[in-house]
């Protein structure tokens, strides 16, 4: 049975919170955290400022509702990617691109997040760590899976265990998109995830040089 439509009061409620969380992150994403008011917001988003504090009590709980709901939608888009029914070097490879979209269609929100939870004095993750990490390691397991499977079916040498494969690949992918947010026509995000794909599954050593790793 299909879910019944939202009564029209509740959709408007939606419509209006979405647009003081997209309000706020475009503030926060141009100022920073720290020197964006709750009027500021409220002004953006062209809502009186006791509208704003009907949905959120304060900054601090508004920036963590958008950065979970973010974080939740890059979440649920990853998982599907690995999840789709191709062989396990075609899963890696929706992954890879996967990932490149989600940092190209959220660049403010990726910027915001990385130089907020990279500052020292910076507190206000506290209470999402614990989330996004659970969020993020119950990830890197599926992601683990897909080796762990394709090393079963002797696509893939088993070199290593599966998860520190997963850890591997996402770090990879990471440093590239880091070097791609700080230089984008320097160093774009390859278009071909093998490109990235590579660098784990063939290796650097010749096999003509004669070197072996001990």
């Amino acid at each position: 049975m299909k879910n019944k439509k939202l009564p029209r009061r509740e959709r408007e409620k939606l419509r209006q919170r979405q647009e003081m969380l997209a309000a706020a992150l475009e503030l926060f994403s141009e100022k920073g955290y720290h020197n964006v008011s709750m009027h500021e917001i409220a002004e953006k988003a062209e809502f009186a400022i006791g509208t704003l504090y009907k949905f959120f009590k304060n900054k601090e709980e508004l920036y963590k509702n958008l950065v979970l709901e973010q974080s939740d939608r890059f979440h649920e888009t990853l998982t599907k990617a690995i999840k789709e029914p191709d062989d396990e070097i075609e899963k890696l490879r929706n992954y890879i691109r996967a990932k490149g979209e989600i940092f190209r269609d959220n660049v403010s929100m990726i910027r915001l997040y990385f130089a907020e939870t990279r500052g020292a004095s910076f507190n206000i993750m506290a209470g999402l760590d614990s989330e996004i990490r659970e969020q993020y390691g119950g990830f890197l397991q599926n992601l683990a899976t897909v080796f762990e499977t394709g090393i079963k079916r002797k696509r893939f040498k088993k070199i290593t265990d599966p998860y520190h494969l997963a850890v591997a690949l996402d770090s990879i992918t990471n440093a590239f998109l880091f070097l791609w947010l700080e230089a984008p026509e320097s160093h774009p995000y390859p278009e071909n995830p093998d490109h990235i794909l590579d660098i784990m599954l063939k290796g650097l050593i010749d096999s003509h040089s004669g070197d072996e790793l001990c």
